[in-house]
């Protein structure tokens, strides 16, 4: 292959150095260019010809090639890269030698193209042959047969090392690397499909008050393969084109989702048991009054189950599924369980913020009461699920509610910490200080605080202050309608920061 690389690189130079002298030698006689007398006019360049002649040979040779022997059909198959890297190097050569200036080179973009195309048989097969090897292997670790048998670390880590070798057999040239990339998408694909085969659902994989089951313990071992792949790959990518990491984005994709799909159920599970365990807060006496209560130095009941739960999560299932310390910073990337997590965390700070503000009657005692609950979440959530500082805005919020419960009425518009709230928050929290004829949205409208909760969840910051409004405007009519002219100070104070933080709330925004 290299002597013929040899011989069409100096046949196709030798015609352009000819068609060179042609267009700038004269007949002496007629003073015609000698290249106007050996072309008709419509013909193509004499570079144009001569290729388009080598290139039909040379595929012709190659189709039957590839029928006829099996020898060689293997070699170029398998050799591809090293074929397909000769031909781009006469194409190089070809261009780089016939590179001057004012003079037509001997290939055209398309020319390069068609030669490309003779040897597109072998490509086709080379590609096919990837991901043979590459499906077969996936097969063998993901047997359709055996719908219980979860692979090994060793079998994951033998799909990814295949990976990174096809990419490897390619990675000199951008184009054929595309082209394997798109199969190795395909067998991600097949990947991501008999996993979610194996993946086990029902109430054995969603239960949350024992032990982890081997459904869930297989749910979990699917999930840091599915992890592992899809971390690894990503790796792979990296250094390459953008395009590169395009061609895979939608098969990594499909392969993250269905590693959530294998634990999400029973993440949802855990969350909704701790929500469950927060809505208690108003079976509590928080309006209790006297020295009794102040002193009283207990855990409320409901915290006291929600930190048993979450430390009975922390020890049967995140333990198994979170990265230890070591292997998280050596991959250096938020993992899918981290991930979710993190997310259970905010949302068990954001949940109790909420049922914390619509806590009423709110004594003197029962601040303190809600703030030593509020220091034990803090310190179960710290604990067991995620560091509570690196939570942002939740953790700030949940920061700030402590001191402003404190606050005196006429102290609460100026202080700082509102700005760590959400409006919803602050004004939900007012209504624990004003007289019980000024009603919450929740009293107006007859709901529970898991009705009213659920409509919070689907609304933003000004669908609930329009909600807050209408019961301020209740109120006020009940006032008028006695002939007071006095209000409680928390009105004209609601009415203020409503209007005035409104103003500054895109309409969609949410409370976190």
């Amino acid at each position: 292959m290299n002597g013929c690389m040899d011989q069409l690189h100096s046949i196709v130079v030798a015609v352009w150095h000819l068609q060179r002298v042609l267009s700038k030698k004269r007949d002496p006689f007629t003073h015609v260019l000698l290249l106007d007398e050996v072309m008709q006019e419509g013909d193509s360049m004499l570079t144009d010809r001569v290729w388009e002649a080598l290139v039909k040979a040379f595929a012709s040779q190659m189709k039957s090639v590839f029928t006829a022997s099996s020898f060689v059909k293997e070699i170029f198959t398998t050799a591809y890269p090293k074929l397909y890297s000769m031909i781009e190097n006469l194409l190089e050569r070809i261009s780089r030698d016939t590179d001057v200036k004012g003079v037509p080179p001997a290939l055209s973009p398309e020319g390069r193209e068609q030669m490309i195309q003779a040897v597109e048989t072998f490509q086709n097969s080379f590609l096919a042959l990837c991901l043979s090897r590459l499906s077969d292997l996936v097969n063998t670790v993901f047997p359709m047969s055996s719908r219980g048998s979860i692979p090994s670390k060793e079998h994951i880590s033998r799909i990814i090392l295949r990976i990174q070798e096809e990419i490897e057999a390619v990675h000199m040239d951008a184009r054929l690397t595309l082209l394997v990339l798109r199969e190795i998408s395909k067998v991600l694909l097949l990947v991501a499909q008999r996993a979610e085969y194996q993946i086990s659902t029902g109430p054995e994989a969603r239960q949350i008050t024992s032990a982890a089951t081997p459904a869930q313990m297989k749910n979990f071992t699917l999930c840091q393969h599915l992890q592992e792949i899809h971390t690894r790959v990503t790796l792979m990518v990296k250094g390459l084109p953008t395009i590169a990491a395009e061609v895979l984005s939608s098969a990594l994709g499909t392969i993250y989702g269905v590693a959530c799909d294998s634990v999400t159920s029973l993440f949802q599970a855990m969350l909704e048991r701790l929500e469950s365990c927060i809505l208690q807060i108003h079976d509590q006496n928080f309006g209790a009054l006297g020295m009794d209560a102040a002193m009283d130095n207990n855990s409320s009941p409901y915290m006291e189950e929600l930190q048993q739960c979450i430390t009975h999560f922390r020890k049967e299932f995140l333990s198994r599924l979170l990265p230890t310390s070591a292997s998280a910073s050596s991959v250096g990337s938020e993992t899918i369980c981290t991930r979710l997590v993190r997310s259970m965390a905010s949302r068990v700070l954001i949940f109790f913020i909420r049922h914390a503000s619509l806590v009423r009657p709110l004594s003197e005692s029962g601040k303190l009461k809600m703030a030593r609950d509020m220091a034990e979440l803090e310190l179960a959530v710290g604990q067991n699920l995620f560091p509570v500082e690196q939570l942002g805005a939740p953790y700030r919020a949940l920061r700030a509610l402590r001191p402003i419960i404190f606050l005196e009425t006429s102290q609460l518009a100026e202080s700082p910490l509102l700005q760590d709230l959400p409006l919803s928050v602050i004004l939900h929290h007012l209504y624990s200080r004003g007289p019980e004829e000024l009603e919450s949205p929740l009293q107006r409208n007859k709901l529970t605080y898991l009705q009213y909760s659920l409509w919070l969840d689907s609304q933003g910051e000004d669908q609930i202050w329009k909600g807050i409004k209408a019961t301020l405007g209740d109120y006020a009519v009940k006032v008028r309608a006695r002939g007071d002219k006095e209000f409680s100070p928390v009105y004209p104070l609601m009415i203020r920061l409503g209007s005035s933080l409104s103003e500054k709330i895109p309409a969609s925004h949410k409370p976190f």
